[in-house]
């Protein structure tokens, strides 16, 4: 009986010596796999529940930029997945991958006045309350945001290159029975470029968003990538400074944390009224150069201009959570007298200077500043770029803005905002040729659409209420806009400012798949 309870003991001793090399060669297996894990395994797995993902870079759930995020990181409504199986919407057709991308929007949205623009605010044009538009308000339903496009990545002869387009349908169809028996709206191109990058070279060509517009990242051209605010109106907040327009840019990159740029963009010499815009009064003997030589909005992309506008930005992310830019547009003005025959050609030009900091773990402080002499366009068309003296001689607008705000991610799927918006628009008054009537802007006795300032408060949230990286996700959006505007003349007895209250509400549908990882 000793001898066998001896074997007995020493049999537990080898089994329980066995278990133990097992659970050593599981842990030393576990080491391996996670060190020979690939870039593309890591990434996924930083995406699955429960991840920290990096504020800011959550401008997808954004209406004027991308549904899907491009890059790992990213907000509520990127989709989280662990293998390619998982997106079915990503195709791969060789070395080249496409991403069909968009979302699907149903958007509400009341207006204490009838100040038109629907989904969208006419900032500059809110109506006063001695007229009928101040006295109503409106309300509508919407879909017209919802948004399609494609993104194609791939890699030739050693440069990675990646054709972007998005189109919504905020088109006017030109019919007269819009809401009446149909919602016949056609679609609108908002960017279409190819973008090529060779080491520290970058090339981009097509319609993007302009190099003026503020970034969250480096220069990237992509629109997850920008600064165009959290706010669902499609306008976004007063006071900042963007455009999409064609043109062609080329990038530097000097290191990781360097960035230079400068472009050549579509020129527009602007005297006002795109979307109720101010306009200015020009010499009694020159009214025609309005919608001729100058653009009143009613003559669109015919107006002549003598150069492209120039713009050069540098950006500085010393840190993924801090970014700094600076950036410079310059503009040429040109026209042709028809009285005196003769020629006048003025430059005008402005800078921005732009900041964002994550303050703490998902606190987003951010500042877009922009100031110019003639750049009044690049204010969503709010302002006038130029006034024409009596001998035909230009002299540019000085006109700026500022957006600056907080985003704070409360929780997981809960995105929180709030942004103060201005704009400042200067006098620029002279003397028609009969030397006693004045013209130009803001002079006393002008139309009281002749803004001095605009501004904005503004709020909201974005909330994920559902989320799978195979069916796409589903979101809940709200904002909250109040808007003032003072004129530079109000006549007796007429109202001193106009103001707008405005709420939105969106649900929306973002179809699942995401661009390859790393690019």
């Amino acid at each position: 009986m000793a001898s066998g309870s001896s074997d007995i003991d020493e049999l537990r001793a080898m089994l329980l010596d066995q278990q133990k090399q097992i659970v050593e060669l599981r842990a030393e297996l576990k080491k391996l796999q996670a060190s020979q894990a690939t870039p593309r395994d890591s990434a996924a797995m930083a995406m699955l529940p429960g991840r920290r993902t990096a504020l800011g870079e959550i401008a997808s759930l954004n209406p004027t930029a991308a549904a899907i995020r491009s890059s790992p990181t990213s907000g509520p409504t990127l989709l989280p997945r662990a293998s390619d199986e998982d997106s079915p919407l990503q195709l791969k057709v060789g070395d080249t991958t496409i991403q069909p991308l968009g979302f699907a929007d149903l958007t509400s949205a009341w207006k204490d006045k009838n100040a038109g623009g629907s989904v969208s605010s006419n900032f500059a044009s809110i109506p006063y309350n001695n007229v009928a538009g101040g006295q109503l308000s409106e309300f509508r339903f919407s879909s017209q945001t919802s948004r399609l496009g494609f993104r194609v990545d791939g890699d030739w002869r050693g440069a990675h290159y990646i054709g972007y387009n998005e189109f919504d349908f905020m088109g006017t169809s030109g019919t007269n029975n819009l809401g009446v028996s149909t919602g016949a709206f056609v679609p609108r191109m908002r960017v279409f470029w190819i973008d090529v990058r060779k080491g520290k070279l970058e090339v981009l060509a097509g319609q993007n968003w302009s190099l003026l517009t503020p970034n969250r990242k480096g220069l990237s051209p992509l629109p997850e990538d920008l600064f165009v605010t959290q706010a669902l109106d499609l306008n976004a907040v007063i006071g900042l400074p963007w455009t999409r327009q064609p043109g062609v840019r080329v990038l530097f990159h000097a290191s990781k944390k360097w960035t230079l740029g400068a472009s050549l963009e579509n020129p527009d010499q602007y005297i006002g009224g795109s979307s109720g815009g101010p306009m200015v009064v020009l010499p009694s003997a020159l009214a025609s150069l309005g919608g001729g030589q100058l653009d009143n909005s009613s003559n669109v992309q015919l107006t002549p201009n003598a150069r492209p506008d120039v713009i050069a930005k540098i950006a500085y992310d010393p840190t993924a959570r801090v970014h700094l830019e600076v950036g410079a547009i310059d503009r040429t003005f040109k026209i042709w007298n028809p009285v005196s025959t003769r020629t006048f050609t003025k430059t005008g030009g402005g800078f921005s200077f732009n900041a964002s900091a994550e303050v703490i773990r998902n606190f987003r402080v951010v500042t877009n500043n922009f100031w110019s002499d003639g750049g009044g366009r690049y204010l969503v068309g709010s302002a006038p770029d130029v006034t024409v003296r009596a001998d035909g001689s230009l002299s540019p607008i000085r006109a700026g803005g500022t957006v600056t705000g907080i985003e704070a991610k409360l929780a997981p799927n809960l995105l929180a905002y709030a942004y103060y918006g201005g704009m400042y628009v200067a006098r620029n008054v002279a003397l028609d040729a009969n030397g006693s009537s004045l013209i130009g802007y803001g002079y006393r006795g002008s139309s009281n659409a002749q803004n001095r300032t605009v501004q904005e408060v503004t709020f909201g949230f974005q909330r994920t209420l559902w989320r799978d990286a195979r069916y796409g996700a589903l979101t809940m959006m709200s904002q909250y806009a109040y808007l003032l505007r003072n004129p530079w003349y109000a006549a007796p007895g007429s109202p001193k400012n106009a103001h707008d209250n405005t709420v939105f509400m969106t649900v929306r549908y973002a179809l699942p798949g995401r661009a390859p990882v790393g690019n």
